[in-house]
């Protein structure tokens, strides 16, 4: 074979190999480690110089209220082990004193526009539950149950679970802006793991990422969203694709979830 084909061939792989890696660094999470925490709870260096800050310190509630709430649901959210934990009420009716349970999502009480969060989470097998954003809590209590947030979701599930086989659609699994935007390449860990996500929003720009990968990212105003939004569920509540100021929050779903390692930055 000719040498010069041999020579135009090896550029040719070499530029291919170089694209595919520059593809791949572009929808890798910079610094991802994994979920190998040693120290949960705790800013590492970088992400002090970042200017990541807690928004769960591991011990207490400080910073969160329940949405509609000026406390947390009793019986509804617990701390354990370094963890939120959204406490199974499936068969549960009544707190040991005999008071009921208080329904309720968990909300950040600061409100945030521009930010990057990162958290970690788990699930039991079949488990249900997702991080909003973009939250009001005023259109929650107007077009909701005043107690259950109307806003972005980022979508967590057991993707793999039979039930949800076949029934719900793409943008309802793990990772997706839920019923708005499908996520792709979506790698779950095992069920009883945690998983590592990270939600940026920057601008009119947003982008949702699971253990170390891009799943997901829209623009606010863009058509894509405006033609997910008149195709969902939402589609009757006015404004709800604008931007806000807007609080964080954990779903309160029947099953259990638990959530760790709660962190964000500011975007200026």
């Amino acid at each position: 074979m000719n040498n010069r084909f041999i020579g135009s061939g090896i550029k040719i792989t070499a530029i291919a190999i170089s694209m595919s890696m520059l593809l791949i660094s572009c929808n890798t999470w910079p610094g991802f480690t994994g979920n190998k925490t040693e120290k949960i709870n705790r800013l590492t260096r970088a992400e002090k110089k970042q200017g990541f800050m807690l928004l769960f310190d591991g011990k207490t509630f400080n910073g969160w209220r329940g949405l509609g709430r000026d406390h947390v649901p009793a019986g509804l959210w617990v701390i354990e082990d370094g963890m939120i934990k959204k406490v199974d009420t499936r068969n549960k009716e009544k707190l040991p004193d005999g008071r009921p349970v208080e329904g309720g999502d968990l909300m950040t009480v600061e409100t945030y526009e521009n930010f990057e969060l990162t958290f970690e989470w788990k699930l039991n097998k079949a488990g249900n539950s997702g991080v909003k954003y973009n939250v009001s809590e005023e259109m929650s209590q107007e077009y909701g149950s005043g107690f259950s947030a109307l806003g972005f979701e980022y979508q967590l599930l057991d993707d793999d679970d039979e039930s949800y086989r076949g029934v719900l659609k793409p943008a309802q699994f793990t990772g997706s802006l839920y019923d708005l935007i499908p996520s792709r390449n979506v790698a779950l860990r095992p069920v009883g793991e945690f998983n590592s996500s990270r939600i940026i929003v920057d601008g009119d720009h947003a982008e949702h990422w699971l253990n170390g990968i891009r799943v997901l990212e829209y623009d606010f105003g863009s058509q894509e969203l405006e033609e997910a939004y008149r195709d969902s569920k939402f589609s009757k509540i006015p404004d709800f694709i604008r931007k806000r100021k807007a609080h964080i929050v954990l779903q309160n779903h029947n099953d259990e979830s638990w959530f760790r390692n709660i962190k964000i930055r500011i975007i200026d």
